[in-house]
C-alpha cells in the first residue's frame, strides 16, 4: 500500500547545513553550500534550481549520506543522513547513471532487485512493470551499451524505482531525452507524488521545474537565493490584472459590479505571473550586484491568494 500524502510529516529537514571542500592543507577550497534551512514534507514535489556549481548536486549528496557535511545537520525520515539505513527508502537518479553496459534492461533491474534482497519473482514482477512504466518495453533485450543517453536515463530512473522508495531524488531527469521523452518523464514524476511519493529534483531547465514542482529552491553559488511555492514566487504583486470575456473596454474602471453590469463572464481578479525563467535571470543579477543576500521567503502555502472570481 501506497503512503498517502501528508502536508504535516517532514521527510528531509536541513538545519544550517553547508559543504566546504578543503585542500591537503585543510585551507578552503570551494565553497559549495552555505548555511542551508529547509523542510521537505511527504507526498510533494521539491525543485532544487541552479546553474551548474550552484550546489544542487552536493545538497543531494549530502542528503544520502554520501558526503559529510562541514557544519549543521541533514535529517531524513528524522534519521541523521550519514545514517545509510534509510537508504532502503530512498531511491536515487544521479546526473550521469553509473550502469553496467554489458547488461540489458532485464539484466540491470534484476541486479538492483537483488541489492535490495528481494525475492526471483518479486524482481521479475518489478522489472517487468517498470520497463514498461519507462518505455523500454522494445529495448528491454539490449545491451545497455547500444542505448541512446535518453534511452540511459530511462533506464536510470528504473532503478531508481526498483526498490518501490518513500522518497525520490533526481538529478536533472529530463538530460538527453526529446520533447516527447520529456513529457513522459514529467508525467512519471506527477505520477509518483499520485502515489504518495515525495519528490526532489535537480534541474536546470526551468520549465521542466515550473511544470511539475509544488514548491522551488534557487541556489546560486551555493546559497539559497529564493524559496517558496511556484505560483507564489512567479506572481507579480505589484501589479493587478482582470480577466474576462465578453467585456467592452469602456467597462476597465469598474471592478466587479460594473463588469457584471455590462456582460462580464469567467471574471478572474488576481494577481498575474512572471515566468521562472524571468525569476531565476532576476535572481542571479541579483546576487552579482549585492552578493550577501539571502532567501527571501514566500507568504505561507496555505495562504489564500488576492484574487477573486466573479459568475
Amino acid at each position: 500500500m501506497h503512503a498517502t500524502p501528508s502536508s504535516g510529516e517532514v521527510v528531509v529537514e536541513a538545519r544550517n547545513l553547508s559543504k566546504i571542500y578543503r585542500d591537503f592543507w585543510g585551507r578552503s577550497k570551494k565553497v559549495a553550500l552555505k548555511p542551508l534551512d529547509l523542510e521537505i514534507r511527504r507526498g510533494e514535489i521539491f525543485g532544487l534550481l541552479g546553474p551548474n556549481g550552484s550546489g544542487k548536486t552536493t545538497t543531494l549528496k549530502l542528503l544520502l549520506g554520501l558526503i559529510f557535511p562541514t557544519s549543521g545537520e541533514a535529517l531524513v525520515f528524522g534519521r541523521d543522513a550519514t545514517d545509510v539505513s534509510k537508504n532502503e527508502r530512498i531511491g536515487y537518479l544521479p546526473e550521469e547513471s553509473y550502469l553496467y553496459k554489458f547488461l540489458d534492461a532485464e539484466e540491470t533491474l534484476d541486479f538492483y532487485g537483488r541489492l535490495f534482497d528481494m525475492s526471483p519473482a518479486e524482481r521479475k514482477q518489478r522489472g517487468d512493470a517498470l520497463i514498461e512504466m519507462v518505455g523500454l518495453g522494445r529495448d528491454k533485450k539490449r545491451q545497455l551499451k547500444e542505448y541512446s543517453k535518453g534511452m540511459t536515463r530511462r533506464i536510470g530512473v528504473a532503478q531508481a524505482l526498483i526498490n518501490d522508495p518513500e522518497l525520490v531524488l533526481l538529478d536533472e531527469p529530463t538530460s538527453g531525452l526529446d520533447p516527447i521523452g520529456t513529457r513522459e518523464m514529467k508525467d512519471l514524476i506527477i505520477d509518483l507524488k499520485q502515489r504518495g511519493k515525495t519528490v526532489i529534483m535537480c534541474s536546470h531547465l526551468l520549465a521542466d521545474v515550473e511544470d511539475v514542482c509544488d514548491r522551488i529552491a534557487v541556489l546560486h553559488q551555493g546559497e539559497l537565493k529564493e524559496l517558496g511555492r511556484v505560483e507564489e514566487l512567479l506572481r507579480v504583486t505589484d501589479v493587478t490584472q482582470i480577466r474576462t470575456t465578453g467585456l467592452p473596454i469602456a467597462a476597465h474602471d469598474e471592478i466587479r459590479e460594473l463588469l457584471k453590469r455590462h456582460g462580464g463572464e469567467d471574471i478572474e481578479i488576481g494577481n498575474p505571473k512572471t515566468t521562472l525563467e524571468d525569476l531565476f535571470l532576476e535572481v542571479v543579477r541579483d546576487t552579482q550586484a549585492r552578493p550577501g543576500r539571502r532567501a527571501r521567503q514566500s507568504p505561507a502555502g496555505n495562504q489564500q491568494a488576492n484574487s477573486a472570481n466573479v459568475d
